[in-house]
């Protein structure tokens, strides 16, 4: 008598799925990383994007640097431009919320009618997970980096 064989047995279908577990083991963690490096990178362009727009609003309204994030946003359709809608940044990182960071701007006091300082951090949403650096600036356009708290004046600036 012969044993017909189709399929596979136990044993073959546990190595096969134990060979993807201990892959995916290997993946994920890569994976996670190169989320929290493209967030950062993210994070850093934004404020950079934040202070051009903050030099353009300066500029064109004559009234000193926005008094929120807001203010740089986009009109209105059919809209055009105007000090409290300048169209400068897009929506999403008007609101203060980008790519696993929370973005706090905070306009110095008005002197004149002008607001002459400002200063933006960007802090990771969930740290560790969305990222592990805290970032800031003011309106000398130096880019800032702490790993561990808030990032302030008093930290490294960012190389390059």
């Amino acid at each position: 008598m012969r044993k017909d064989s189709r399929g596979f047995s136990l044993i073959e279908l546990l190595i096969v799925v134990a060979i993807i577990l201990i892959i995916a083991a290997i993946a994920i963690p890569n994976l996670l990383r190169s989320r929290i490096a493209a967030n950062q990178a993210s994070a850093v362009g934004s404020l950079r994007t934040i202070n051009t727009a903050e030099i353009t609003y300066a500029s064109t309204y004559n009234a000193g640097y926005s008094p929120t994030l807001a203010a740089l946003a986009p009109p209105p359709a059919g809209s055009q431009p105007s000090a409290t809608a300048a169209g400068l940044i897009d929506s999403v990182l008007a609101s203060g919320t980008k790519s696993g960071y929370g973005f706090v701007y905070a306009p110095g006091a008005a002197v004149g009618g002008r607001i002459e300082t400002y200063t933006l951090n960007a802090n990771p949403s969930t740290v560790g997970t969305t990222g592990t650096n805290f970032y800031f600036t003011d309106q000398s356009g130096v880019i800032r980096q702490n790993s561990t708290a808030t990032a302030s004046a008093s930290d490294s600036p960012l190389a390059g």
